[in-house]
Formats: C-alpha cells, sequence, structure tokens
C-alpha cells in the first residue's frame, strides 16, 4: 500500500512539474525555475497602439511572441490621448506610442500611475510644407502649424528655435508653448492643431511639425520630404508603458526584450529605413 501512496505522488508530481513546461525541482529545493515561455502559453496581453508604423513593429513583435508562448491583442488608437486612459482604468495591460516627456506630462496633469517598462523607437519630428522648399523661404507672418499637446508642442517649438526661426526663453525644458517665444524675427503666427490632422491642414498652412508616425501614414517620406528634422540623439524616444504596479510582471518585460530584439531593429531598418530609428 506504501508503495502504491508512493508512486500515485510520484505520478502527481510529475503531471504538475510538466503542466509548467518542466523543471529541475528537488524535493528539497525552495523554489523550481519555469520555463516562463510554457508556463504563459495561452496568456493574452493586450497592448494599445496608434495608427501607422506603431501598430507594423506591434504586429512583427505579436508574431516573435507568439513563438514564445505569449499571445498579443494589438488595440488600435487614432489619437494620443485614449491609450493612457485605456491603461490606466486596466482596458488594455501595455500601450506603446508615446515618448517619455509626453507620459511624464499625461502623469502631471492626469494623476496616472504608468511607467515606463523601456525604448521603442525614435521619430524624428519634422518641418514639412507644400509651399515651400527651404526654411528660408517662408514670409514674413507665416503660419505654421505644431501640435497641441504641450510636449509635441513644445518639440515642435524646439526644433523651430534650433533651426534659427526662433528663439525661446532659457531652461523652458522640453515643454515650452508660444508664450514662450522671446525673438521671432518672421513674426511667424502659429496655428495649434490635433497631431494626427495636422498633415490634412498641410495646404493651407506656410508650414507645418508633423510628428513621423503622423507623416508616414499620410504617405509622406520624412528622410526626403521634411525640410528639418530633430537630430538622431533626440529625447524623444519611445516607449512602452504599463501601471506602475506591473513594472516588475515578468511576462511584460520578456515582451519588452523581444521589441528590443536584433530582429525587430532589422524589420524597423528594412521596413522604415532611416525614417524610424531603434531606440535601445
Amino acid at each position: 500500500m506504501l508503495k502504491k501512496i508512493i508512486s500515485s505522488l510520484s505520478l502527481i508530481t510529475f503531471a504538475v512539474v510538466n503542466s509548467f513546461g518542466g523543471s529541475s525541482c528537488g524535493i528539497n529545493e525552495s523554489h523550481c525555475t519555469v520555463d516562463l515561455a510554457t508556463a504563459n502559453a495561452g496568456k493574452l496581453v493586450t497592448i494599445g497602439v496608434t495608427a501607422g508604423p506603431h501598430v507594423e513593429v506591434m504586429e512583427f513583435v505579436q508574431r516573435q511572441a507568439k513563438k514564445q508562448g505569449i499571445n498579443i491583442k494589438i488595440v488600435e488608437f487614432n489619437d494620443f490621448i485614449l491609450p493612457n486612459i485605456a491603461l490606466a482604468d486596466g482596458d488594455i495591460d501595455l500601450n506603446s506610442y508615446q515618448h517619455e516627456p509626453f507620459l511624464e506630462e499625461q502623469v502631471k496633469q492626469r494623476g496616472y500611475k504608468i511607467t515606463s517598462l523601456g525604448k521603442t523607437l525614435l521619430f524624428p519630428i519634422g518641418v514639412y510644407s507644400k509651399k515651400h522648399k527651404r526654411l528660408e523661404d517662408l514670409p514674413q507672418k507665416a503660419q505654421i502649424a505644431i501640435p497641441n499637446d504641450p510636449t509635441n508642442g513644445g518639440r515642435a517649438l524646439l526644433l523651430l528655435q534650433h533651426e534659427g526661426l526662433i528663439k525661446l526663453r532659457k531652461n523652458v525644458g522640453h515643454t515650452p508653448s508660444p508664450m514662450d517665444i522671446t525673438e521671432n524675427p518672421k513674426k511667424l503666427k502659429f496655428i495649434e492643431l490635433e497631431a494626427p490632422q495636422i498633415p490634412r491642414a498641410l495646404r493651407d498652412v506656410d508650414a507645418a511639425i508633423v510628428n513621423t508616425d503622423w507623416a508616414l501614414l499620410a504617405g509622406m517620406e520624412p528622410s526626403k520630404d521634411a525640410l528639418a528634422q530633430e537630430s538622431k540623439d533626440s529625447p524623444y524616444a519611445n516607449i512602452i508603458a504599463a501601471r506602475t504596479k506591473d513594472k516588475d510582471n515578468p511576462l511584460y518585460l520578456k515582451i519588452v526584450k523581444i521589441y528590443q530584439s536584433p530582429e525587430t531593429a532589422a524589420f524597423v531598418k528594412k521596413r522604415f529605413g532611416d525614417d524610424v530609428i531603434p531606440a535601445w
């Protein structure tokens, strides 16, 4: 009878271990090393992204994650505000669309408990025009469209300062506004619009500062069409974000690792050339 009981317990132990994909757990060991891919087989992680390149890159990551037993559901958004609302409310598990300064501003304004898990891509913001071929050709009182959110609007103004068109108050950080302009020799007029709408407004203004993801979605080639772009050492690298309470979730960190892989970098280079830059 004792042998039968021991045999039964052995079978139960074997079954439990194998349900986690195998382990070297001994009877006196305090913990086991579990195969994460198998342990998370069938686990669904919902990730919010904005339209355009973020979708395409995440679809590649989705296929790579599937090979490791991780299922990713991609939820597409068409603005910069809703993905953080959805993440904070628990409707999605992660999002991948924003840069660190934008997240910091959102956390400050809205009190989100959201944290970056790692860098993804850099989309150098650029100046575009349908009316002028050079920034020097901009006339007096030219109308310039810029994003209406504080960080991307500030990012646009910093680019114009770098190009010598305006000067900003010292120590403005990442979020200057038109109110921080101290010198404006051409008396440029700034029109603040929702970032996704700016490519549509290009024919109605002298120039516009457009985020690269929206530029690509509108059929533009930033490396060829932009009159000026941010440098590659820009601080506005995009990130994968999670609720702060989930910042150490091993499954989420595994997805970040899959994203920050040589395979993903090669896909980005092949698909987008110099328009999108791996930032990790």
